[in-house]
């Protein structure tokens, strides 16, 4: 009876651990076959401990090409995306415009749509345009795809914003650039911070959009679905888990910062 209580009172708690592990059990078996050797192509069945592929984690051809060609289109993407998309946020949360509900409408939509929609139609766009394949069909296609992402994270940020504090500082005789650099913007960093990693995150992970928009392109994503076909090496582990701990150590340093504000 005692143990059927406490089961009860932390339910949730026990729900939220179980969840919170099945989400990083394919991480941690990523991370434990990153030290693998196995004998044949396939390194799916644990043979030996080696640490060889971290010693070398480009020693396969052109993976870390790939991974470099994704970063960078990433970066850009992120770049533009959060540009376009602060501008756009701000537009639909501060003005009023006849063909608002359209335009909320329409951003709304690549995140409803299946990739593979969005996907086909850019790639329709682009062969009917007489464009060729390549690095900038897809960053072009990334920021489009990422744009939505950063349009919602700002505007939630921007209407919740507390209109009398920017009232306060042209009360103060600040100019309307003084008051967007020292008051709106600050306040709306952490929605565009938010809309840039999510960006930066859809587009490095990216494999649909960028399939239909690459031409013989190949970023990281393609080159370990082209290699799953033949056997996949160590060393896409090792990426795997370096971006996984990369962006661990973010969230935490991103929280250390947080708590460090509020206490201050």
């Amino acid at each position: 009876m005692a143990l059927t209580r406490w089961i009860r009172r932390n339910l949730v708690v026990i729900a939220g651990l179980g969840t919170l592990a099945y989400l990083i059990l394919p991480n941690v078996v990523v991370l434990v076959f990153s030290f693998n050797k196995p004998n044949g192509r396939f390194n799916y069945e644990w043979q030996r401990f080696s640490t060889d592929a971290w010693t070398d984690p480009c020693g396969v051809a052109d993976m870390c090409g790939s991974l470099s060609l994704s970063l960078k289109i990433a970066v850009w993407a992120t770049i533009g995306a959060t540009a376009l998309g602060t501008m756009i946020a701000f537009a639909l949360a501060r003005y009023r415009f006849r063909a608002r509900p359209a335009v909320n409408s329409l951003i709304f939509l690549p995140m409803a749509m299946p990739e593979v929609v969005m996907a086909a139609s850019l790639a329709t766009l682009f062969l009917n345009m007489g464009v060729d394949f390549g690095f900038w069909t897809i960053l072009i296609a990334h920021i489009m795809f990422c744009l939505s992402f950063v349009v919602t994270a700002v505007k939630a940020r921007v209407l919740s914003m507390d209109p009398r504090l920017e009232q306060a500082a042209q009360d103060l005789y600040a100019s309307p650039a003084q008051t967007f650099l020292r008051v709106t913007l600050p306040i709306a960093a952490p929605g565009i911070a938010a809309g840039a990693l999510l960006s930066f995150a859809l587009s490095f992970d990216d494999f649909i959009i960028t399939n239909f928009n690459a031409g013989s392109t190949v970023t990281f994503p393609m080159f370990v679905w082209g290699s799953a076909q033949r056997g996949t090496p160590v060393q896409v582990n090792v990426i795997g888990t370096a971006m996984f701990a990369i962006a661990v150590l973010c969230v935490l340093v991103g929280q250390l910062a947080g708590t460090r504000r509020k206490r201050s």
